[in-house]
């Protein structure tokens, strides 16, 4: 069985969904920022139901940072987390307005002075709303992925990434991981994987899926 390369998941994943971006509903880069905040342990489709209202209800860094906190959490409380969430938003709107000029940073290093802000969310929000590509955002469909496909042996998310960006493509970061969440939603899924529908099927070596 010929081992599979990220060159070989990168070409096949890009004719089977050419399209693949972003699940997260926005319009200005801060919007971006909550909604991939919100995202934690939460689904896509969740938050896009939440934000929904929330953007007509905040719309600048200003909103957020100004409002009563418990009123805050009461907006976003069906995305989970809700008490920690809600201090991310309000803490990192507070460094925006006082140290970014009111406007998202546009850096790896900035926008990980932000509040609730890891690495995931800050290449989700620099590749995406600015077109900066500064590293591979790895939730846990790209984590899940890349074991499986025999993409990298590393189990931590930075080294993952890091193992990741040796062997994609800088222009292919974000793209990489797009694809690999759609996989991941489609056929690839956590506890019952499509593998007879499976474009890998053949040299995929399903490491730890139970046969």
């Amino acid at each position: 069985m010929k081992k599979l390369t990220v060159d070989v998941v990168l070409k096949k994943l890009k004719k089977l969904t050419p399209n693949a971006k972003c699940s997260l509903d926005w319009k200005t880069p801060l919007d971006l920022l909550v909604a991939t905040i919100l995202s934690a342990q939460c689904t896509d489709k969740r938050v896009n139901i939440v934000t929904k209202s929330l953007f007509r209800k905040y719309t600048s860094p200003k909103d957020y940072a100004s409002v009563p906190v418990r009123e805050l959490e009461q907006d976003i409380h069906s995305c989970g987390t809700f008490h920690m969430k809600a201090l991310a938003i309000q803490t990192s709107c507070r460094m925006i307005l006082d140290r970014f000029g009111g406007e998202v940073p546009r850096s790896m290093p900035e926008m990980l002075l932000l509040r609730g802000v890891g690495r995931k969310t800050a290449s989700i929000v620099l590749s995406t709303a600015y077109g900066i590509i500064e590293g591979i955002p790895v939730d846990t469909h790209c984590i899940r992925l890349s074991h499986r496909l025999g993409l990298t042996r590393e189990k931590l998310q930075g080294k993952i990434e890091a193992d990741l960006m040796k062997k994609t493509p800088r222009e292919d970061w974000a793209m990489l991981s797009h694809l690999l969440v759609a996989h991941g939603r489609n056929t690839c899924i956590a506890r019952s994987p499509k593998c007879s529908e499976c474009v890998f099927l053949k040299n995929c070596p399903k490491i730890g899926v139970k046969r």
